[in-house]
């Protein structure tokens, strides 16, 4: 059983919700988070240290201090972010893995490296997308992600690091900021419905994308690392899946709720990208593998978004200061153990 855990990057998108859930199974005292910036107030309560990943010493230092036996490592830049800072993105993104490995290696460590739907590219097939295919990436993050996932394999491979990892889709969350990510619309839409009921998109309409919930992306990373050794049977990574739904489709959802809300799109930058990624994907290989199968649907995601950032709207008391922040949620419905463009497609919302 794992005791001293250690995650990078641990205040991002993904990283807020991850670290209360280990912080429920394993205890506070045993989850210890790290980031570039020095912790805010609230966080003094728990375990922090300042970490940049590029540091391979520094961090090779925290893990034998403290005795970790797994890392996860969320920290690095997202995809429209990295078209920013290009360099900056493969410095974080690769040298950062490759001190992670190099560490868990001297000190046989567990590791959970996420990637992305990024790998995929152009000549990719968008719907369902296989286990095995084509990964020609159009951006600096897609190419850092294939990166990353053929060093994790070959550490795996060569030196029997036990690094695990997933394909992860875009995630929502009401937990945390979007961190510069091309799917961050779905998040921002939601605070944007409740406060100016009105919201510009920087997609257009018919951009079908994979997206999973932040509570089914935090199961499934829970769910592979407690897997039996021997049922990881995939080292560059997994591709795992929820739903899959198009901007449009996510706003008549919403209007469900709040009809009187609106979407204008105006397509920036990130159309170009969203245009190289999947539809669908196929994640067969998890399910049959370690038992993966999600639980929200889009109907769930848009109830729960909303029910959650009403309840935060409330808190703040001020609709005019309403905002997207960091604040600790309980994530009780976790069990406690265990470039072409791509056209609409002719799906249901739930993959």
């Amino acid at each position: 059983m794992m005791n001293n855990i250690l995650v990078t990057g641990s205040r991002g998108q993904l990283g807020s919700d991850l670290v209360v859930a280990l912080q429920r199974r394993y205890g506070t005292t045993h989850v210890m988070e790290s980031g570039r910036s020095p912790r805010s107030e609230e966080s003094k309560l728990f375990p922090y240290k300042v970490l940049d990943v590029t540091d391979g010493r520094r961090l090779e230092k925290i893990v034998k201090r403290h005795q970790i036996d797994t890392i996860y490592h969320l920290a690095g830049l997202l995809s429209a972010k990295g078209e920013r800072e290009p360099d900056r993105c493969w410095d974080v993104n690769i040298n950062g893995l490759k001190n992670v490995l190099e560490v868990a290696k001297s000190e046989r460590l567990k590791v959970f490296y996420p990637s992305s739907i990024a790998v995929f590219g152009a000549h990719t097939p968008k719907l369902d997308t296989p286990q095995i295919t084509v990964t020609e990436p159009s951006t600096m993050y897609g190419i850092t992600k294939v990166t990353g996932e053929l060093l994790c394999q070959y550490y795996a491979q060569r030196f029997g690091v036990d690094v695990r990892s997933l394909r992860l889709p875009g995630i929502i969350s009401y937990n945390a900021p979007p961190g510069g990510g091309t799917t961050d619309f779905a998040v921002e839409i939601f605070y944007a419905a409740l406060q100016q009921r009105t919201y510009t998109c920087f997609l257009r309409p018919e951009t079908r994308l994979p997206m999973m919930y932040a509570l089914d992306a935090v199961r499934a990373i829970l769910e592979l690392m407690e897997a039996d050794l021997s049922a990881i049977k995939v080292r560059t990574s997994y591709n795992v899946a929820a739903v899959s739904f198009s901007v449009a489709e996510l706003v008549a959802e919403i209007q469900k709720h709040l009809p009187e809300f609106t979407c204008e799109y105006k397509p920036d930058f990130r159309q170009a990208i969203a245009d190289s990624w999947v539809c669908t994907v196929d994640d067969s290989k998890a399910r049959a593998d370690w038992g993966w199968q999600h639980t929200y649907d889009l109907s769930a995601i848009v109830g729960d978004m909303l029910a959650k950032l009403e309840s935060l709207k409330r808190e703040q008391g001020n609709n005019s200061n309403f905002k997207i922040q960091h604040s600790k949620v309980n994530l009780s419905q976790l069990p406690s153990t265990g470039a072409q463009q791509c056209a609409p497609c002719s799906l249901n919302s739930v993959m």
